[in-house]
């Protein structure tokens, strides 16, 4: 039995990362071997085993063989005779096919090591065609690496084409979409997964409604950047920035214009009510991708909303309490700072707005602090229960925020986004 810390952590080792997970290989191993060590069972395709201790995967080696179509079209061996290249071999990029043994040595069978130092995601061998999941994980390597380098390698880029062209996308299953975008936006550049995506034509098969806003203009004098889809990757990575990690907050950033792609043309380049027809694109693809709740939730407030809370000095005080209330903020203050965020992200995710001021999230933080801080005792002390309390404190907490002086925020006229 032979044991070699594998992919991931390999890799990380190597660009001199923090390493999150270890996984390891066992070479030479039958699973009644692993179990009469002490570890346990979890695989459900294939044999994988937690250590007794540390609880970290140990996966016994394999080979696969492709014999359908989409993700669950494989059969797998893993017995004792399985080699550490040919399990390596099955991996999708050459960074990621890397082992190192007990003794620390490096066993990189097909160039991962030169392929980190020259930034490059390229595929381990022609077999990466068989399994469509591995155009979402090479998109988002993409976005993962995109601020150090890193390009897809050409003839990678050309396979991945050729898959969609075959038709294997399509036959991604809305769970797997939605786990890679998910981990995707939380990377430091999103943008690149969703270029990537572009780039081999994947876009158009799984978000065909961010896909439409390509080609599409926006007034130059509010969009210098012009394209509705360069903003959108301009804004993704500005969410990124200001919400590193957060996938909720880029999940917005990558579906608040969506209105923008059924703007009609005659009324082109303004974009009149997008926030109200980006409502149906996005939630069909929230439908279609098994988006959990929070996220279709507040990515809506955020389509619905944002061009209001860019125009937040100009709003009257109900307004804005209103705008409070739809986002259910005075319960839950962190919707808020989410929603902020993202229309933040929205504000400055434009070419040469980048170092902008967003005085409104500091208004509009301002106005929820003082409409929660309302007290309801002074009015039951009236005697004002039911419909009568309600409205009596509705009207203090407009009051509460009309109090504020808005002129403190020094409220600077934010362009159209």
């Amino acid at each position: 039995m032979r044991i070699y810390l594998v992919g991931g952590a390999v890799r990380d080792q190597l660009l001199g990362r923090t390493l999150v997970d270890r996984d390891y290989v066992v070479v030479g191993a039958t699973p009644e071997q692993m179990l009469a060590r002490g570890f346990r069972a979890v695989g459900k395709d294939f044999p994988v085993f937690l250590h007794p201790h540390t609880q970290e995967e140990y996966a016994l080696a394999r080979t696969e063989r492709k014999t359908g179509r989409g993700y669950h079209g494989f059969s797998f061996q893993a017995d004792a005779t399985v080699t550490l290249e040919q399990d390596l071999a099955r991996r999708d990029l050459t960074i990621n096919a890397m082992a190192r043994a007990e003794d620390g040595t490096l066993i990189d069978p097909f160039g991962g090591a030169h392929d980190l130092q020259a930034r490059r995601l390229r595929h381990v061998s022609p077999a990466f065609a068989e399994d469509p999941v591995r155009v979402l994980r090479v998109a988002r390597f993409a976005a993962r690496y995109a601020a150090l380098g890193f390009a897809i390698a050409p003839e990678t880029l050309a396979l991945m084409r050729g898959m969609v062209e075959a038709g294997e996308v399509d036959h991604l299953v809305a769970e797997r979409v939605w786990q890679e975008t998910r981990k995707a936006l939380a990377e430091p550049t999103p943008s690149a997964f969703v270029r990537a995506l572009r780039d081999c034509g994947a876009l158009r098969v799984v978000f065909a409604e961010v896909d439409a806003l390509y080609g599409v203009p926006q007034r130059a004098q509010f969009h210098p950047e012009i394209d509705t889809g360069a903003h959108v990757e301009l804004v993704l990575d500005m969410a990124a920035q200001l919400a590193p990690g957060d996938d909720l907050v880029a999940f917005c950033a990558l579906t608040h214009d969506l209105g923008k792609a059924l703007t009609p043309a005659a009324e082109l380049p303004r974009h009149i009510r997008h926030e109200q027809r980006g409502l149906a694109p996005l939630r069909a693809l929230c439908a279609r991708l098994k988006v959990p709740a929070e996220h279709a939730a507040l990515a809506e407030l955020v389509c619905r909303h944002h061009l209001e809370t860019h125009r937040a000095f100009e709003l009257r005080a109900a307004t804005v309490l209103a705008l409070l209330e739809r986002l259910d903020a005075l319960r839950r203050p962190e919707r808020l700072a989410r929603f902020l965020l993202a229309c933040e992200a929205d504000a400055r995710g434009r070419r040469g707005h980048a170092q902008d001021r967003y005085p409104q999230a500091a208004w509009l933080r301002a106005a929820h602090a003082a409409a929660r801080a309302v007290a309801t005792a002074p009015l039951l002390a009236q005697g004002l229960s039911g419909p009568a309390l309600g409205e009596a404190l509705r009207r203090a907490r407009e009051q509460a925020i009309d109090a504020i002086d808005r002129n403190v925020f020094n409220p600077q006229p934010l362009q159209p986004c």
